[in-house]
């Protein structure tokens, strides 16, 4: 039982890493700042995480190629 608590925590400190990974690669993609051109935050007092940002992108992105 063990090994398998240590190695979930591992698996999910690598993914952790990977999204990073991704993250940063698509923040830095023409396409994500074209969209962000596109979709400014409008009325936010606080400034939106990258996170939030590029989960957006992906789910707009996505559901624009499921048409």
């Amino acid at each position: 039982m063990t090994t398998y608590v240590a190695s979930k925590s591992s698996e999910m400190s690598q993914n952790s890493q990977i999204w990073d990974s991704l993250k940063q690669a698509i923040a830095t993609s023409s396409g994500f700042h074209r969209w962000l051109s596109e979709h400014p935050v409008r009325h936010q007092v606080l400034e939106v995480s990258l996170d939030y940002q590029v989960r957006r992108y992906l789910r707009e992105t996505l559901e624009t190629l499921a048409y």
